[in-house]
């Protein structure tokens, strides 16, 4: 089951690709971090499932809920913005609205959580996870 999440998340990512959207893989976007904290990494799931587990240092605006406040956002439409959703659907979303509000810098992380968590990588939760 989880090399056929894995080939889902491959083949999403090649589609996300061809909408013109960079693919940033898990490694480079640590490495960026690490060098350069100030880079951001917005998750597009709903509250819940970011608290319920979230790549570290990763902010979180639903997809639905970007209309209203991208403008959190305002000020970074050069700076470089990483979208990552649980398997991708839902950042393409997230990407083609940010780019129709003028950001030039998106990447999309590649496999996002699905392939995060396939590689073992780290992941952090809040509050809200831990009441429930």
């Amino acid at each position: 089951m989880k090399r056929i999440l894995v080939a889902i998340c491959a083949l999403w990512s090649s589609w996300v690709a061809a909408g013109e959207i960079q693919l940033i893989s898990q490694q480079e976007w640590l490495a960026l971090a690490e060098n350069n904290p100030q880079q951001i990494l917005l998750d597009v799931r709903s509250a819940e499932e970011y608290a319920a587990g979230h790549i570290p240092g990763a902010i979180n605006i639903s997809y639905d809920e970007l209309d209203k406040r991208w403008q959190e956002l305002d000020g970074e439409q050069q700076e470089l913005i990483v979208v990552y959703c649980r398997s991708g659907r839902r950042a393409g979303i997230a990407e083609a609205l940010l780019q129709a509000k003028g950001f030039t810098q998106l990447r999309h992380l590649e496999g996002d959580l699905i392939g995060w968590k396939a590689a073992n990588l780290p992941l952090a939760t809040t509050e809200l996870a831990q009441a429930e």
